[in-house]
Formats: structure tokens, sequence, C-alpha cells
């Protein structure tokens, strides 16, 4: 009842592939997920010091009439609320105007032209930032929404002397459909490697929906300069840029979520995966080298795991080959409970749920392909706009 392998045999080497993919992605899920899927929260700052909070908006007028009373209803002590509108041509406007006149804490930086001193996004926040009249900031988008009263406050707790950025966690609202569940996996895959990586010590992106860090961070690293001319990255290229190991800390708290509307067609969900996709080169190379390993040991895990069910003797229902398929079995078993596992963890700590995580291997098929597509695409043909 021996199995007895030929080592010249492409079952062999297929195995030894799978092998190495299966223990490449059990390090990754135990190294490196668990410590966002096992994450305690702790805080120690009470110096609340003032925040302005940036928002830049262009045709915007039906979320900033929810944004604007969620965040002037914080529980906090000192704050402004700095809106930029980006040359809107809808009521946003003249509704930002009267909102002004009503509330002192409210700024209003009015673009009436397009100046494309940067792509995208980044001049009317650069803008925003500069009108700014505290140091500590928190940005978040138009179309958000603060889950609670409490979003300012822990923050600002998160912070220490030595903090200079804080990376907070944005999902997506849930609706019925494949597509929702989808775009909200997918946002917490990604939260999954930039959270873990910042508490490994290694961060490289935020979410600009609900980010954190100081003005003067900003201009000692020139802001946006040294990636003005991509449309995206006011985010993750900045984070990248300026990020350590010793001046960023996460806040994934309940009462921090900040919750967006999600794409509600493929289209509009592909065109922005293609923007954020087009900004993945310009991470640092070991940034870039941890993401390349992740993606390529989870398709060849995969691939691998299929070819070996697939090889000519996988009808050879020999007794040999009844033991051969069970250690198989176990390896794959043991890869679907760790991720099981994680997945769920993580999901629990950020507050998503109903993804129906007992189906990731799935999902994670659909997204090696979409994502191997899309990055190609996006490299090739540099999207444009925000």
């Amino acid at each position: 009842m021996n199995i007895i392998f030929n080592y010249n045999q492409p079952s062999f080497i297929v195995l030894i592939l799978f092998l190495s993919a299966w223990l490449i992605q059990i390090i990754y899920h135990w190294g490196l997920f668990r410590r966002l899927a096992f994450y305690k929260e702790e805080k120690k700052n009470t110096n609340y010091e003032p925040i302005s909070v940036i928002v830049c908006a262009r045709d915007a007028h039906d979320y900033l009439i929810d944004l604007i009373p969620a965040v002037l209803s914080q529980d906090y002590p000192d704050f402004e609320l700095v809106i930029v509108n980006d040359c809107s041509q809808d009521e946003t406007e003249e509704y930002l105007k009267e909102v002004v006149r009503n509330n002192p804490k409210v700024k209003l930086v009015n673009l009436t032209q397009n100046l494309n001193f940067f792509k995208g996004k980044k001049f009317p926040l650069s803008m925003g930032i500069k009108s700014a009249q505290h140091d500590l900031l928190v940005l978040t988008d138009a179309d958000c929404l603060p889950t609670s009263e409490k979003w300012l406050r822990n923050i600002v707790e998160s912070y220490d002397k030595d903090t200079e950025i804080v990376l907070g966690y944005g999902p997506y609202s849930e609706y019925k459909g494949l597509l929702n569940k989808l775009i909200r996996f997918d946002t917490l895959y990604i939260a999954m490697q930039y959270l873990s990586l910042a508490l490994a010590k290694k961060p490289y992106m935020g979410v600009g929906r609900n980010l954190s860090y100081r003005k003067r961070t900003f201009f000692k690293n020139k802001g946006f300069i040294s990636h003005y001319n991509i449309p995206s990255g006011d985010d993750d290229l900045f984070i990248s840029q300026v990020a350590n190991r010793n001046n960023t800390r996460i806040c994934i708290d309940i009462e921090n979520r900040v919750i967006s509307e999600p794409k509600k067609t493929w289209s509009s969900w592909i065109h922005q995966k293609r923007r954020h996709y087009s900004t993945g080169t310009k991470y640092k190379p070991i940034i870039n080298s941890i993401l390349a390993l992740l993606l390529g040991s989870k398709i060849l895990y995969y691939t691998t795991l299929l070819s070996l069910f697939l090889l000519p003797h996988a009808f050879d229902l020999s007794i040999g080959n009844i033991y051969y398929y069970l250690i198989i079995a176990f390896f794959a078993l043991t890869h679907y409970i760790t991720q099981f596992v994680i997945y769920h963890k993580s999901a629990k700590v950020l507050g998503e749920k109903n993804l129906f995580l007992v189906f990731t291997p799935l999902y994670d098929c659909f997204f090696m392909v979409f994502t191997t597509l899309i990055g190609f695409w996006s490299t090739l043909f540099k999207p444009k706009g925000w």
C-alpha cells in the first residue's frame, strides 16, 4: 500500500509545487493576517487636540445633506469641517454656502476652475489641507457616513507622541446581489492586507474615506508632488511615501467605521478598480514583493490542487492512489479551515457580516482572474479622472 512516486513524473513535480504554495499560504495566514484577525485595540491618548476634517466634493449635493449633519454631531470638543467644492455643476455650491452661513464650524473652499496642477482628487485635497486651521487632519469622502458620534474621538485616542498617521477602515453598505458581495469581500481582503502589514510595521496604504495624518507631515513630505501626475494615490501612494514602522497606527474600533455607498454597476466598479490598480506598481519594492508572492502563491495553490486531481492517474482508484488523495485532501482541508478562521475573525473585527465566507475559495478564484486581468489592463491603459 505504499505510494511510490516516479520523480520524473509530472504529478510529483506538481505535488512539490502544491505543497510549496500551501506552505506559503499558511505562513501568510498565520504569520501576517492573524495580526488583524486577533487584534485587540488599545487606546491611550486623551489629549483631544483640535481637528480639521477634510472632505472633497464634486456634484455631491445628495450625499452632503447626510454627511454634514453626521460630522457636525460628532462628540468631540474642538473641530472644523473643511469642504472643498471641486467645480460642482449641481446644487452643491449653493447648499454649502448656506451651511457656512449657519454654522461657524464649516469652512468652504470653492474651486470654480478645473486647474490641473494635480491629477484627479489631489489638487482639491491639497487646497483643503492648506486651508485647514489645525494640524491634526481627518479625511473622508462626500459619499461616506460615520457610523458613530465617537468617530473623531476614537481616531485621536489612537495617536501617541510618535504617531503621524492613523489608518481606519471604510466598509461599503450591504445590498442584495452578487456584485455587492464581491465589492464587500474585496474591501475586506484589501483591508486584511494593509492593516495586517501596518501591524507588522510595514504600512503601505490607507483608504481616503477614513484616514488621519498631520498637516505638518503632509507639507514636510511635499504633499503629492512625487506622484502628482497619477489620478489615484492621494491615499495609498502618499501613505506609502511617508509611513514607517514608528509613525503609523491603526484604528478599527466598531465606532470608528465610515461607511460608503458601493458601485451599483459592473462597469463603474471595474473603472474604480482600474484606477486603484494603476497605483500598485508605485509601492515600495518590498511591499510589491510581499503582495506579488501572496497572489502568486494563491494562484499556484489553486492551479496545482486542480491539476493533481486532473492528472491521468486520478482515474486509477487503486489503494495507493486512495491514500494519495487522502493526503492531498488533508492539506486542502487544513488550508480551507485556516483560511475560514482567519477571514471570519478578520470580518468580525472589522464589523463585516453576511459575506458567506464559507465560499472564500470561490471568491479567491474569481479575484485571481479579475485582479490579474484588471492589473494588466490598468498598467497598459492608464485610467483618467477620479
